[in-house]
């Protein structure tokens, strides 16, 4: 794209034509496949391996561009916060000296007349927004997006109590505004009436919610995040997920719960038709950050954000006047309102409970059901390790005296009770992941269904002796799972392991994992469709 012609006195125009003479200049240097786009705050000139940011000289209600001092403060922030995510995209920030019939790169701070953020180039097909309409996003990105996003979150900076980040009232008002140019853009239309009732329903959830929120942020998950954190704002480099473009602009766009940058992840990924991994990415979120208490308010932080992209595809339709943008623009409204009222409607909970001994192929196989039903999976090798501090993947023999004592088995299973209790009196279904093979560890959890009046069921994973020994000889040999389990621990459970009740029976579905199990084949015997 060529920035417009310029017009005397314009600040923008100056700008605009800044950048179309350091585009030519670049061109004329030698720079290869020199590319500007044109976004709705900024300039982006593309050159051989660099690329070039510029900010636009705009003032608007939600920025401030307006003078030189402010976009080179705003090009010096935009580094600081995405240096945390994608270091070596961010370089440096640069002058533009000159004039803006005659600019140049670099040079003295004192005599620039623009500033530029100096980024890395990447390829097109590095966004993960691309691979997804590609077809090209996998299970393997999912999950090392989920590890990057906790892991990033669990650096970042943390809203001071006395900050005025984070707070319930905000993110209400901010809600409630996504409806104000949606309301009469799809008055008189078939989604008038849903997006009634989604302007009441995000009323009444933020005020229940409202007492959650302030818990979480007395205890620190309000933090310093990304703010816009869908997949055109994520990278694959080089076998990793990284995370850049995040919010520069307004601080109380990403001083946000951690649970409200998961949530915009979480509902993007149901924009491009991706359930399934949607439901990955949260399990593999919650594994490594440990953050249930995030799933409370899931629904409401992802109704929000589609109705966050509802109102800037609102916007784009009232802003352009070519029909095909216009039209574009409006299907768009209408499938992110659409979406909003698929993840506002309200789901039945039901309880999970895996049995077998080590290599039955419990999470292995209970992966795929987990994706294709919407489940929050609570794993207690996972949560066994946390309560020593250890990552899922991380080895316990450093731990003195182990970690595999009695004791330690009754900590791990009343906090996964404690867990699952949370999880579906918060409306959502759970499994929870563990051996399960004395009746005494099982019955609290049966009970708990009951005493909440929710369906569950048991899943009793099982392989002949001679496939459990060799999954478990395998699996020590690779490392790096969760399970520590051997051979020895093996044969004890088999020994041990004691049969199902007559009510336990009538509950139990026996699942042969010899093969890779289709959960589309159980699907009549199992709650919640």
């Amino acid at each position: 794209m060529t920035p417009p012609p310029a017009t005397p006195d314009d600040p923008a125009s100056t700008t605009a034509r800044l950048v179309r003479q350091l585009r030519r200049a670049l061109a004329d240097a030698g720079a290869a496949d020199v590319q500007c786009i044109e976004t709705h705050i900024s300039w982006l000139l593309l050159a051989g391996e660099r690329a070039y940011k510029f900010k636009k000289p705009l003032v608007l209600d939600f920025l401030d561009f307006g003078t030189l001092a402010r976009r080179r403060a705003a090009c010096e922030e935009e580094l600081r916060i995405n240096h945390r995510g994608a270091p070596e995209l961010y370089l440096r920030v640069l002058p533009v000296t000159g004039t803006p019939t005659a600019p140049r790169l670099g040079g003295e701070a004192g005599q620039a007349i623009e500033w530029v953020v100096e980024m890395q180039r990447f390829a097109a097909d590095a966004l993960l927004a691309t691979r997804a309409a590609q077809g090209r996003l996998g299970p393997e990105h999912i999950d090392a997006l989920a590890r990057a996003l906790a892991d990033f979150q669990a650096g970042a900076a943390v809203a001071a109590p006395d900050s005025p980040w984070g707070h319930a009232a905000d993110l209400a008002r901010l809600a409630r505004d996504n409806f104000t140019p949606l309301v009469p853009l799809l008055a008189g239309s078939e989604l008038a009436d849903p997006l009634r009732q989604l302007a009441q329903w995000t009323d009444a959830e933020g005020a229940r919610l409202a007492p959650l929120m302030a818990a979480r942020r007395a205890a620190g998950r309000v933090r310093e995040g990304h703010g816009d954190l869908h997949l055109g704002n994520l990278l694959w480099l080089d076998g990793r997920a990284r995370l850049f473009d995040a919010i520069e602009f307004d601080p109380a766009l990403r001083w946000i719960d951690t649970a409200c940058d998961l949530a915009f992840l979480f509902m993007d990924l149901h924009a491009h038709g991706l359930a399934p991994l949607a439901w990955r990415l949260l399990n593999g979120w919650l594994e490594r950050s440990g953050d249930f208490g995030a799933v409370a308010r899931l629904p409401y932080d992802a109704v929000y954000r589609a109705l966050v992209r509802a109102k800037v595809a609102a916007l784009r339709a009232g802003q352009d006047p070519h029909q095909p943008a216009r039209a574009a623009a409006l299907a768009d409204v209408r499938r992110y309102v659409r979406l909003a009222a698929r993840l506002a409607a309200p789901r039945r909970p039901w309880l999970a409970l895996t049995m077998g001994v080590s290599g039955s192929g419990k999470s292995s196989q209970s992966q795929a059901l987990i994706e294709r039903r919407g489940l929050v999976r609570l794993r207690a090798d996972v949560e066994r390790k946390r309560l020593f501090g250890l990552a899922p993947e991380a080895a316990s023999s450093g731990v003195p005296g182990g970690i595999y004592d009695e004791a330690t088995s009754e900590r791990v299973f009343a906090h996964l009770l404690d867990e699952a209790r949370a999880l579906l009196q918060a409306g959502q279904p759970v499994l929870v992941d563990a051996t399960f093979i004395r009746r005494a560890r099982r019955a609290p959890f049966i009970a708990l269904a009951g005493q909440l009046g929710l369906p569950w069921r048991l899943l009793a994973f099982d392989a002949p002796e001679a496939v459990l020994r060799e999954r478990v000889r395998r699996r020590a040999a690779q490392g790096g799972d969760a399970s520590e389990a051997d051979e020895a621990v093996l044969h004890s459970q088999l020994a041990h392991r004691e049969p199902l009740t007559p009510d336990e029976a009538a509950h139990a579905l026996a699942i042969d994992t010899r093969q890779p199990v289709d959960w589309s084949a159980w699907d009549s015997a199992l709650p919640g469709n």
